[in-house]
């Protein structure tokens, strides 16, 4: 099985091939600018001294600084890093937004700090990356295990407040970012929903993962009277061909830290709710979940990416030829990054958005982007995956010529 890089890069050639571009250009596209690693050493509360290796990979910033998030996992897998940054190369070009492609990990099981110590770490992360971070240099923001808090001291120990996305509100962050992800795909949803083939409402949606983004998305289609029929979560699924309760779902998860055993729904496995009949299927969870295996036995209309990467390029090849368009993650789940973008943005100009205009913003960066990657898709009848990467290509490349 490929690994993850080799996974973009046959997407990469996947689209080169309906649109060749010039050696050159895709030759710097194929491999990161920048590998940055330090080793990070903090005092425990104990008074004992502890190492951490940390590690930032710039992959591209032709269109702007560098933009990509900071994990902190004890298994922090670098070909994953690596994959990500050079994804969010492509993510910022489709959105449209003047930022390229960063990201960035300390190996580190945060739950084994107090918050003391992971503040030290922080700052320990500011002060060894400070040459290669910047408002106009690399802008990173949180990914797995980081939040605002994080971001927070990111900024105070550097000493402006657009070095970094994700803050909290009271410390420069926008309103609309713990939104934006899933707003931003139902967004891009219904620019393209007119070409999507689907019928009249209420759809019937499935959604993989009950975190931020699956939830969001759920509340959204739930409030504009969509039927959620399945959702699951690490522990399982649940199927209600009725149509779920998501405001009393969110209260018995809460309590009971899983949606399993939710009352009037039967339970399943992940993998079997993934293959219900449905309108939108939205993978919001983890990496590779529809392959070239169960591709076949897929039965959504339309499958959305709120996750990164849910569908193998093996499984691209079948949802294609069986007609099952799906909504690639580049696309589908930027709008996280968009209103990053938003953050920075008021950060350098010393503004601050209100809630209407954020969301009326993100509104028309969605808009547009979903138009111009259908546009690509009709013109090369190709899938909206290989579009999105002919758009993206095309962007970088019209700016890599600019700066030439």
């Amino acid at each position: 099985m490929p690994n993850a890089y080799q996974n973009f890069l046959s997407q990469l050639d996947r689209a080169l091939a309906v649109v060749p571009k010039p050696v050159a250009l895709v030759t710097t596209l194929q491999t990161p600018n920048r590998i940055i690693e330090h080793t990070l050493g903090i005092q425990k509360d104990n008074g004992a001294e502890q190492s951490f290796s940390a590690y930032r990979i710039q992959h591209n910033n032709w269109r702007g600084p560098y933009k990509g998030g900071i994990r902190f996992h004890p298994q922090v897998d670098l070909d994953e890093v690596k994959t990500l940054a050079a994804l969010m190369t492509f993510k910022t070009a489709v959105a449209g937004i003047p930022m390229g492609g960063g990201k960035g990990g300390v190996t580190v099981d945060p739950k084994t700090l107090s918050s003391t110590e992971r503040e030290r770490l922080n700052r320990a992360w500011t002060n060894a990356f400070r040459a290669d971070i910047g408002p106009t240099v690399d802008v990173p923001a949180p990914d797995v295990n980081t939040g605002s808090a994080d971001m927070d001291v990111i900024a105070n120990e550097f000493g402006h407040p657009a070095v970094v996305t994700g803050k909290s509100i009271t410390h420069g962050g926008s309103v609309g970012r713990d939104t934006a992800t899933a707003q931003g795909g139902w967004y891009v949803f219904e620019a393209l929903r007119s070409h999507l083939n689907l019928g009249p409402d209420p759809l019937t949606v499935v959604i993989q993962g009950f975190g931020n983004a699956g939830a969001t998305f759920a509340n959204i289609a739930h409030a504009l009277g969509h039927k959620i029929i399945a959702v699951s979560d690490s522990s399982g699924a649940i199927h209600n061909s009725a149509g779920l309760d998501i405001p009393a779902l969110h209260l018995y998860k809460t309590a009971h830290r899983s949606v399993q055993g939710f009352p009037g729904a039967e339970n399943l496995t992940n993998s079997a709710m993934l293959e219900l009949p449905c309108d939108l299927l939205i993978p919001a969870a983890l990496e590779s979940q529809i392959t070239g295996e169960n591709a076949p036995r897929i039965k959504a209309k339309v499958i959305l990416e709120l996750a990164n990467g849910p569908v193998t390029t093996a499984a691209d090849d079948i949802l294609f030829v069986n007609n099952i368009p799906v909504i690639p993650d580049i696309l589908a789940n930027s709008g996280g990054v968009t209103v990053s973008y938003f953050e920075w943005d008021q950060n350098m100009k010393s503004e601050h958005w209100s809630a209407l205009e954020v969301d009326q913003k993100l509104r028309d960066h969605m808009n547009a982007a979903a138009t111009a990657v259908q546009t690509i898709a009709v013109q090369h009848g190709t899938d909206l995956r290989r579009a999105a990467f002919i758009v993206a290509l095309n962007r970088l490349q019209e700016t890599e010529s600019k700066q030439k």
